[in-house]
């Protein structure tokens, strides 16, 4: 069974930058795609960033593009979210997610396994 674990989510003023980390274990993990969610209080969970599994397609929701960046260390069994210019509305629990195929999806459904979340909050 697949663990992930994420990391590096905190409070930052709007234009500031985080960026979260993902280590996963139980499975080969360079085989797989990656995925970044987030759901903020009352709404459903959103896409955010996906990788293929050996990082040369990534794929973004667009409101994050030019501003997201996810990227993979296969050897280090990581995948990482460089957040820069970040707004209020990217407040949210950000979930690594890890995919049932090498590929890219862009909805829950395509991916096995998920990350207990890490909290960004983004101040006005």
């Amino acid at each position: 069974q697949v663990q992930l674990v994420e990391s590096g989510g905190g409070l930052v003023q709007a234009g500031g930058s985080l960026r979260l980390s993902c280590v996963a274990s139980g499975r080969t993990f360079s085989n797989y795609g990656m995925g970044w969610f987030r759901q903020a209080p009352g709404k459903e969970r959103e896409f955010v960033a996906a990788i293929t599994s050996s990082g040369g397609t990534t794929y973004y929701k667009d409101s994050v593009k030019g501003r997201f960046t996810i990227s993979r260390d296969n050897a280090k069994n990581t995948v990482s979210l460089q957040m820069n210019s970040l707004k209020p509305e990217d407040t949210a629990v950000y979930y690594c997610a890890s995919g049932g195929s090498s590929g890219i999806w862009t909805t829950p459904r395509g991916y096995a396994s998920w990350g207990q979340g890490t909290q960004v909050t983004v101040s006005s």
